[in-house]
């Protein structure tokens, strides 16, 4: 075990260039129209899961999911990184009304629209902007080429899946546009619904797909990033208490801010 971590951690040492532009920032390589990524000299591959009742569950319940939780992470590919992510991204809440809502007709059956509208309003809070939250498994693992990449991770997406489905929480893989979106969203805050990406018209253009999720600027300070007008700061925990309730990661998710929390 510590010299397959060795080895991972030597294959995981890069070396660092400094990026002459915004979308140079961005680590991403190649991208591949079924979601796997090439970032550095790994390849990836992200899968987006349901909440699940952890908090309402009795103590039993409580602790198999636990039990169900260690065998997903006991099952995983001990050559491989995963990163378990946990994104909070603000909504505008006009832009939500414009995209979602369902426009009246005057027809008789403009009060069902309002009623189904009224519950998809519910969803969001009273302020002018509201938060919501999407979780996602990644796991990269370094592989001599696409094809390779692409078996092991057919195989190791399908187990994933599965124990996600036993802790009844409904996952799927994401293509490469969702992948996108996502980062999107985190790079040009404000603009969520702005994204338009399509694979194919960007090869045929010759267009990078950096150009369509880097924000305008990037700037590194000493304790905090600008990305555009917005800044940011990251926060790394490397110690932990001996003991952590298990209430910390929902704690740290309920910050009405935009947020991403990684585990690894």
């Amino acid at each position: 075990m510590i010299k397959s971590l060795s080895a991972m951690l030597k294959q995981d040492k890069e070396r660092f260039e400094v990026p002459k532009s915004v979308q140079d920032a961005i680590p991403i390589r190649r991208i591949w129209p079924d979601g796997i990524f090439q970032v550095g000299n790994k390849f990836s591959k992200s899968i987006r899961f349901s909440d699940i009742n952890y908090a309402i569950a009795s103590k039993a319940d409580k602790t198999e999911m636990f039990l169900d939780y260690s065998e997903l992470l006991n099952a995983l590919d001990t050559g491989a990184t995963t990163k378990i992510t946990i994104n909070n991204k603000r909504i505008n809440k006009a832009d939500f009304e414009r995209s979602i809502l369902i426009p009246e007709k005057g027809d008789r059956m403009d009060s069902l629209r309002r009623e189904y509208n009224d519950m998809l309003l519910g969803k969001v809070t009273g302020t002018s902007n509201s938060v919501v939250q999407e979780r996602y498994i990644t796991v990269s693992v370094h592989k001599k080429n696409i094809d390779e990449a692409r078996i092991f991770f057919t195989r190791i997406t399908n187990d994933i899946v599965t124990r996600l489905n036993h802790l009844d929480s409904h996952a799927d893989e994401l293509d490469a546009t969702e992948r996108l979106h996502v980062l999107h969203d985190f790079y040009r805050v404000g603009e969520e619904t702005h994204f338009r990406f399509n694979i194919l018209e960007t090869m045929k253009k010759g267009h990078s797909f950096k150009d369509y999720i880097c924000p305008d600027s990037m700037e590194y300070k000493k304790d905090h990033f600008v990305m555009g007008s917005k800044y940011g700061r990251v926060l790394f925990l490397k110690e932990y208490a001996s003991y952590i309730k298990d209430s910390m990661i929902t704690e740290l998710c309920e910050l009405n801010r935009n947020l991403m929390l990684s585990i690894d």
